[in-house]
This record gives structure tokens, sequence and C-alpha cells, in this order.
């Protein structure tokens, strides 16, 4: 499959105003599937899962919608972030990526492609719908490896049709992975060896799991606060299968030589790392997952106008950090989201008559 294939062919879905059922986060959420067809993988069937927020009362939702996009051994659950973004005025919708959360499906390995490319379907006919639905412009929020699988899709719409005239206007990427983490040697000799094995020996597992560290930084079986469901987001995580991990690899390559975007982005990260094998209390204010220096040092590389933003005290994914950094998090977002709002309008048409 080409890229401007997986942005050009159809996907099976009810008309747009049908094929939404409750959802399990409750009442004010509802979900539909997205049908993709066969797995390019050769893991059978394969479908996406598009989740909305339905607030009840009168809420004026006026300056948008947004889009979220989960990381690895992630899916959306984060439904403060849904409520803030609402109060905001925007409509939220959230996507769980083929083969993961409400899209896994039995047989098929949690999370694995072979191209990250392969998302583009799904992510454009969510874009398609969201658009469809609202009418309105998209904000894209994206966590971790969704942060990257979102800037590659973003560099490639834009080429092929322009971001903004899909009708986006920014993303906000949360520690997105936009390198690999370890030791220098994991870049260098290492990597080669990973799209070498990787490209014959795909499902081969990367030694060295079982850490559940930052898992037990967030659920509240263990040391943190959050509710999940475990068989989706697993405490110590998926097994990474070296075709996975060779796609990545393509895909910070890609990045690294320099991306266009198209639309402006707020980076948002822990101001510090800490990797270690067992939970402390150090893990719960730092990123236990990624080196923040790295994205630090690769935000550039996504074009456009970009705003890189440290956060005291923040977890891997910022909005799952502690009630202080969450708050600066949020703050920050809301803060960007007020420039966003100003600089579309002094883009527009009207703003030059």
């Amino acid at each position: 499959m080409t890229n401007e294939q997986s942005l050009a062919e159809p996907v099976s879905t009810s008309p747009d105003g049908a094929g939404w059922r409750p959802d399990v986060l409750g009442p004010h959420y509802q979900q539909r599937t997205l049908d993709l067809g066969p797995d390019p993988d050769g893991e059978g069937e394969v479908v996406a899962t598009l989740v909305r927020y339905v607030p009840s009362g009168d809420v004026e939702q006026t300056a948008g919608a947004v889009l979220y996009v989960h990381g690895f051994t992630d899916y959306f659950f984060q439904e403060h972030l849904a409520e803030h973004f609402t109060a905001r005025g925007f409509q939220f919708y959230a996507l769980d990526l083929r083969k993961c959360g409400r899209s896994l499906r039995e047989g098929q390995t949690p999370h694995y492609v072979t191209d990250l490319a392969f998302y583009d379907r799904e992510l454009a006919e969510s874009l398609r719908i969201v658009r469809a639905e609202t009418g309105a412009p998209v904000v894209l929020n994206a966590h971790s490896t969704g942060g990257l699988v979102v800037s590659l899709w973003l560099d490639r719409l834009n080429r092929a049709q322009g971001t903004a005239a899909a009708g986006i206007t920014g993303v906000v990427l949360n520690s997105p992975w936009f390198d690999l983490q370890g030791p220098a040697y994991y870049r260098s000799i290492g990597t080669p060896i990973i799209k070498a094995v990787g490209r014959f020996r795909k499902m081969v597992q990367l030694p060295g799991g079982k850490i559940s560290t930052y898992g037990d930084s967030l659920h509240h079986s263990a040391s943190g606060e959050w509710e999940y469901n475990l068989d989706w987001k697993p405490l110590q995580g998926f097994p990474v299968r070296l075709g996975w991990l060779r796609a990545i690899r393509n895909g910070h390559a890609r990045l690294h030589q320099g991306l266009d975007i198209g639309v402006p982005s707020l980076i948002l990260r822990s101001r510090m790392t800490k990797f270690a094998k067992q939970y402390g209390p150090a893990v719960a204010v730092a990123d236990a997952v990624l080196d923040v220096k790295q994205i630090q040092r690769w935000s550039g590389c996504l074009g456009d106008r970009t705003n890189m933003v440290p956060i005291d005290g923040a977890k891997h994914d910022v909005f799952l950090s502690g009630p202080e950094p969450l708050a600066q998090a949020f703050r920050e977002l809301d803060s960007w989201l007020d420039w966003l709002a100003d600089y579309q309008g002094a883009k527009s048409p009207e703003a030059g008559a």
C-alpha cells in the first residue's frame, strides 16, 4: 500500500449520523467502528474505533473540534481531558487505532504494525467524520507514539492536499516519541540491526520487558490514581516486536529529515526524565518512558510554528500527572488555544478586509 493509496482509499463506515452506540466510559460517551478491511500485516480484518463525548445539558461548542490519538500500550480513557476541551467550547473525539484498546480483536497482536503509514486510513476517516458532523476546524491532540504517528501523517497530508485545506488548524503533542531512548549505541549500530532483523523476523520480541514502573505510577491498584482497563493498558506494557520497532525507527528517520506539518504545534513534556526498574517517588514527577532532551531536540523538525513547554513534575503522559503539574499543563494548553484562535483569526480573509 502506498502513502497516496492509504490517504485515498475509502473506509467502510455507517452513514454520517448513524453507527454510534454506547461506549464503555458511560452515558456521555459513544463509539463508532471504522471497518478497515484486511490487515496488511496478515492478522485478519482490522477496525479502528472513533469515540465522541456527548455532554449533558446546554454546552456551547463553538471553538472547534478536537481529535485525540493515544500512544503505545494505551487507548482513550482520559475523561477529564474531554471535559476540559468541552468546557473550552470544543467538540471532543478520540481514536483508538487498529489493534489498540477498543479496536483489538481476538488473534491480533496489540499495537502491531510494520508501517506507520497504515494508520493514515483511520486518521483520514476520523477527520472526515469529525468535519462532517461538526463543520468545525480541528485541533489534533496526540500522545507519545501517537505524536510520531500524527506528525508523519500531517506531513503526508500537507504534501498531498494541504493540512489547512483539510480543516486542521493546529496540533498539541503530549510527550511525543521523536527518538529512541537509551544508550547512544541503540541509535547508532543498534538501529541497522533492528531494521535488518525486524524486516525478516518481525514478530520477535525485544528482550528486557516486564517493567511496570510507569504503569505503577498511574494505576490506582499500584501507586497511581487513575482507573483504566488493564487488558488494554497493562502495567508492564505490551511486548515490543522488532517489526513494529523497525517501523518506529523508519518514522524517526523521516522526522529527523524535517517535516512540514503545515500548522502550528504545542509540545508539552516533563521537565526531567527518570528511568527506573521499580517505582519510587521520583518516578511520579518525571517522564519514566522517554528522554525529554530528545523531545526538545527534535521538535524543531515539525516545521511551521512550534511552542515547546516543559512542565515541572509532569509524568510521561502530562495529562495524567499529579494535581499541580496537571493544572499547569491545562493552563499552558488554554493559553496556546487562545493564541491559536487569535492567530487563525488574523489569517482569515475577513481580517484582511
